[in-house]
């Protein structure tokens, strides 16, 4: 068997994608960069610029691989990761009924609320059963047209194996999940068509949890990956997932008591729990990891947008003065900053709300810097406060949980905001009152966790389970650097 495995994620701002050994070590990478568009109020990515980003992001990892001496041709298992929830519609001819509306759209959020209030469970309005009541609410056509529903992963999968299935982990940002039986619920998928019409379980893909077969790459699934054709028509892939489950993977944070944050574009916090919550709250979505054990998730819509907009600024400025620092040097310097800033910020305030916010009831973005007359405003001040303001509704979550007497043991932190260690890490130890490890692929954590889940695919042993794969088989009891 081929000891080579390849994880690809479709992140807010990035493809990337890593090809690993047998023992989990990044052989060669890729990675291209993208962002999302607002077109006629909706946050949204097009399928051209979905194929354009992973074949430039495969073509780099191919390239980097024969640069390291690495074959690229033979390839054990792939693993597809993207951003969770969200809403990607076809006909049954397989066309695109509406552009994709991705996690950070908030015009769901009446849908939201009733799901909410008839379904006795918090749906999110970024929750692919939420687009869809609404787009039923609203009358809109391509409803008498649908015959597909999928994330963005289950998208990606499904061109290129033919498959339409889906990782539990994702499938629970689309719809509530019975972890009993591996599946949606079905009690209130009853429900669920009864508002809508509809028949909710032939419209969504099928649910498989980490380990199961999802399928093999086509020929034109090859074609479309890597048009170079070093990819071959036959390799395996594992089930699609989440951001959100791969980090978990990424994080080693799958069972009981563990949990990890991803924050980049967004936040979010992932618990395990060991027992349900006391009852519904609208600071908490219930997922499950990618073995379908039940978790807790905080999440915001905004994280790191602000301080990239503010980044972006302080590298203008330098340039006017004959030099511009290049990305990692700019991000290294302005977080250093930030830990020399005043315990108040100097009396600043921002509010880091690039998009809407479900969670402080916010509808539309609006990112604010204030400060009075008499503040100290100092980039040390200021670089401070942007990093308070991006985990500030993550801690609003949190807090819940520690209200419910959730243990925490630690929290493995992973993404953009804990690439530069020290700052990010610090402000989210102390604002969450938990101690925070970042490992060494704190910044590239979901596509490496999806090749963890596309390894354990293929090289699982009869009985063994994802948790213990991990634990025993990739991180042997690391935590990284607390």
């Amino acid at each position: 068997m081929s000891q080579t495995y390849l994880g690809i994620e479709l992140g807010s701002t990035r493809v990337k994608a890593v090809l690993t050994d047998g023992s989990h070590r990044v052989l060669a990478a890729g990675a291209h960069a993208w962002e999302s568009r607002l077109e006629n109020g909706i946050w949204t990515y097009s399928l051209e610029a979905v194929w354009d980003g992973l074949r430039d992001c495969v073509a780099a990892l191919i390239a980097d691989a024969r640069g390291k001496g690495v074959s690229p041709e033979h390839i054990g298992c792939i693993g597809i990761s993207a951003m969770m929830h969200g809403y990607l519609a076809f006909g049954g001819d397989g066309a695109q009924l509406v552009p994709f509306r991705t996690w950070r759209n908030t015009n769901a959020a009446h849908a939201a609320a009733r799901l909410t209030e008839s379904l006795g469970v918090n749906m999110p309005t970024r929750w692919s059963a939420a687009h869809l009541y609404q787009a039923v609410l609203d009358g809109e056509p391509h409803i008498r047209d649908l015959a597909f529903v999928t994330t963005l992963a289950g998208y990606t999968h499904w061109q290129l194996t033919g498959q339409k299935v889906l990782g539990i982990g994702d499938a629970s940002g689309m719809f509530p999940i019975d972890s009993g039986n591996a599946a949606y619920d079905a009690a209130l998928l009853e429900k669920f068509d009864a508002l809508t019409g509809l028949d909710a379980a032939a419209l969504f893909p099928r649910v498989l949890t980490a380990g199961e077969p999802a399928g093999t790459l086509t020929e034109r699934g090859a074609a479309l990956l890597d048009p170079s054709g070093t990819l071959k028509p036959g390799i395996p892939l594992c089930p699609p997932e989440g951001d959100a489950g791969t980090g978990m993977a990424a994080t080693n944070s799958v069972s009981p008591r563990m949990g990890n944050v991803s924050a980049g574009t967004s936040a979010f916090a992932m618990v395990v729990l060991e027992r349900p919550l006391s009852r519904v709250y609208p600071e908490i979505d219930m997922v499950t990891t990618p073995s379908g054990s039940p978790v807790a998730m905080a999440h915001a819509n905004n994280c790191t947008s602000d301080i990239d907009a503010w980044a972006r600024l302080f590298g203008d400025a330098a340039g006017l003065f004959g030099r511009k620092p290049d990305a990692s040097e700019l991000y290294a310097a302005l977080y250093a900053a930030a830990l020399d800033g005043e315990a108040d910020c100097g009396g600043l305030l921002a509010y880091n709300c690039f998009a809407g916010e479900p969670t402080i009831g916010l509808r539309e973005g609006r990112p604010l810097l204030a400060r009075l007359p008499d503040s100290r405003f100092t980039p040390q001040n200021v670089m401070r406060t942007l990093l308070y303001s991006a985990i500030a509704v993550l801690k609003l979550g949190m807090d819940v949980l520690a209200s419910e007497g959730v243990k925490l043991e630690r929290l493995l932190g992973h993404g953009g905001f804990f690439k530069n260690a020290g700052a990010g890490q610090r402000f989210l130890a102390a604002a969450l009152g938990v101690p925070v490890a970042v490992m060494e692929t704190a910044g590239e954590g979901g596509a490496w966790g999806a090749a963890l889940l596309a390894a354990y695919a293929a090289r699982k042993q009869p009985g063994e389970t994802l948790e213990a794969y991990l634990e025993h088989r990739v991180f042997s009891g690391g935590t990284g650097t607390r």
